[in-house]
């Protein structure tokens, strides 16, 4: 049915399709005897999909992006789809509205988005209050938090206690949380990746975690140079931070169908899709090479069915999260590549696919 809604929904501003597809999940999420319906034509229920990371029970590996559901408001529907985690947000600590329309982007021939949203939500004391009353998903629940547009990061501490803000009104509502420093669509965020800025937030981050502790995890850009990306793992293996999420958008334009004319027009933004699967994938390689086991690691960007998860997992991914597949694809994404990969691990020679995690990393 989505392949035949689509090129309707695609004829409409990006804007405007998603927030129709939101309100398409309205039912879903607010009439519990269909998500009930829905949870059992759509999780997976195959043990060989299961994995206990983070502290957490997951029932499949197949989760939602950050990005999707800004503010909360969706997560019971995705949850019911298939998923087997959601994450919520990015979320700041004080309210703010998009950059200037438009801000997204569709490039159909390469499968892809740009956008330069630049964190839109109603602050992250709001998304607190909804999902206290939600209460439990089915399924764990990650909250990104970022940096306020209004906080710079002279001084540094300024920024630091934006984060502490975001992250004291969502961590008793969140599974895990991830904290986003890589958007290329607020000014300077990628900054706080580098290894100094990095170990100042992060730390001060970790520090607060110490009484009532929840998994906290980095997510990193895929523009970050060997260096740079050494530089921060570095940091991440100092403070003991418990995953990276590999990897956000792209600001990079390499290697798009989509003709050089419509992608100047479009101007600045992150990519995801498709372009994005191969350096997202090696980045994922590269962080389960420097640091082991001793990280949980999300892999993100390109995903498009399981076989793409399968890649991304036996390069060290313990998780992957979805989100422009889903724009593509349509609702039945996760139930579609959650029975294929339950096969795929059969295939492998597995009994679970936890046991294929990292494989292909030498």
């Amino acid at each position: 049915m989505y392949r035949a809604l689509r090129p309707l929904l695609f004829a409409l501003p990006p804007s405007i399709a998603h927030r129709l597809g939101s309100l398409a999940l309205a039912p879903l999420e607010y009439v519990g005897p269909l998500r009930k319906v829905s949870r059992a034509f759509c999780a997976p229920g195959d043990a060989r999909l299961t994995s206990h990371v983070l502290g957490l029970d997951f029932a499949s590996p197949l989760g939602m992006a950050g990005g999707f559901d800004k503010d909360g408001c969706r997560p019971r529907a995705l949850a019911a789809l298939g998923f087997g985690f959601v994450e919520v947000g990015t979320v700041t600590a004080e309210p703010q509205d998009a950059n200037p329309s438009p801000n997204v982007f569709r490039l159909p021939k390469d499968r892809a988005l740009v956008n330069r949203l630049g964190f839109p939500n109603r602050g992250a004391a709001c998304l607190a209050q909804r999902l206290e009353r939600i209460g439990d998903i089915g399924v764990p629940l990650g909250i990104s938090i970022g940096k306020s547009r209004v906080v710079g990061l002279d001084p540094i501490e300024g920024a630091i206690d934006d984060y502490l803000a975001s992250f004291r009104a969502v961590r008793e509502v969140a599974d895990f949380v991830v904290v986003n420093v890589s958007s290329p669509n607020t000014k300077n965020l990628r900054a706080l990746q580098t290894p100094d800025v990095a170990r100042a937030l992060l730390g001060a981050l970790v520090r607060e975690n110490a009484v009532s502790r929840v998994p906290l995890l980095v997510k990193v850009a895929p523009d970050l140079d060997d260096a740079g990306l050494e530089g921060l793992l570095t940091v991440v293996e100092e403070l003991g931070i418990d995953g990276i999420v590999a990897t956000n958008t792209t600001t990079g334009r390499v290697g798009l169908r989509t003709s050089t004319a419509r992608v100047e027009a479009i101007g600045a933004g992150g990519l995801s899709g498709p372009p994005l699967r191969e350096r997202a994938l090696e980045v994922v390689r590269r962080i389960r090479r420097r640091l082991g086991r001793s990280v949980v690691v999300v892999g993100v960007g390109g995903i498009e069915n399981a076989s793409h998860a399968m890649e991304f997992m036996r390069a060290g991914a313990n998780l992957v999260q979805l989100y422009t597949a889903f724009v593509y694809e349509g609702p039945g994404v996760a139930r579609a590549m959650g029975r294929r990969l339950a096969d795929l691990v059969t295939e492998a020679g597995a009994s679970n696919i936890a046991q294929l995690v990292g494989r292909d990393v030498s």
